[in-house]
């Protein structure tokens, strides 16, 4: 498979805070992502879970299914007993054709919490990771029998956030645990996109481009919000996410150290669809991404 851009529906409808864009319907989203020339979508909590009715609401609109996320609780589950929970997730992408299986570990995590700063976002032990890695490794050799590819996503407010905890997990893992780069969370998290590019470029399956705005960063960290207060915006200002080329990642940089790169790029932009028209931001990411990666050896 050659380079599709794709689109999460978290710019229209979140995901986790569902009052925030609830009242748009799932065909409205569809209709937009094609208009603004999405090829293929991630899963959200509007989307049927039985791949008959999946494949009858993507079908008009002639758009892919990428795959979707999937919380794990390792930290709490067996290898095996995870692997029979996600049973359902896996009949699903088995039916859609897909083997992008994304997931990332939320039995502790904080992100959906609108109470909580990320402050107190959970952290591994240095002791624990080992065990940690063991564990999500078996996981995914157990997915990768069955054709699908663990694409682990690191995410703000989990145990997998800053650069030393990426380096930590990939580290315990072995060859089976493939890293979703998610540009966006690389950024805030303290990383820089591009030497993670060029770090794990053999391990990254999945790309989600996000860009980060930079004075919202500020205020969030300066004031410790919790991680929706910082994408949605309070007042009316907008959230810490926006589409690619709408703020200060190089995106350029990142595709340049992705040589060879096949597979799907993403745009996973979470805002409150209020206050960022989602269409319009939708038409920006898809033209910047577009010259992003051209320009970026990867068109």
């Amino acid at each position: 498979m050659s380079i599709r851009i794709g689109a999460n529906p978290i710019g229209w409808s979140n995901d986790d805070l569902q009052e925030i864009g609830g009242e748009t319907p799932l065909e409205t989203c569809l209709t937009e992502a094609r208009e603004a020339g999405f090829v293929g979508m991630e899963l959200g909590n509007k989307f049927p879970r039985q791949a008959p009715a999946l494949k009858a609401a993507l079908a008009p609109y002639d758009l892919a299914c990428i795959g979707g996320w999937y919380s794990v609780e390792l930290l709490q589950r067996s290898a095996k007993e995870e692997f029979a929970h996600a049973q359902a997730h896996r009949d699903l992408l088995k039916g859609m054709g897909t083997d992008v299986f994304i997931v990332a570990e939320t039995s502790n995590a904080i992100h959906g919490d609108r109470a909580k700063p990320l402050s107190q976002r959970p952290v591994m032990q240095d002791s624990d990771w080992a065990a940690y890695g063991q564990r999500i490794t078996e996981f995914a050799d157990l997915l990768k029998a069955e054709g699908f590819k663990l694409c682990y996503h690191h995410h703000m407010g989990t145990i997998v956030q800053s650069r030393a905890d990426i380096g930590a997990f990939m580290a315990a893992c072995g060859p089976s645990v493939n890293l979703l780069l998610d540009t966006g969370h690389a950024a805030w998290g303290g990383s820089d996109p591009a030497e993670l590019a060029r770090t794990y470029r053999t391990r990254i399956t999945h790309v989600h481009c996000k860009d980060v705005r930079p004075d919202i960063r500020a205020k969030s960290e300066a004031g410790d919000w919790s991680f929706l207060d910082s994408i949605l915006g309070k007042g009316d200002e907008l959230g810490v996410y926006t589409v690619p080329g709408d703020g200060s990642v190089d995106y350029v940089a990142i595709f340049k150290e992705l040589p060879g790169y096949s597979g799907w790029v993403v745009v996973e932009a979470e805002q409150d669809p209020k206050k960022a028209n989602p269409l319009q931001y939708a038409k920006l990411g898809v033209a910047n991404l577009k010259t992003y990666l051209k320009e970026g050896g990867l068109a």
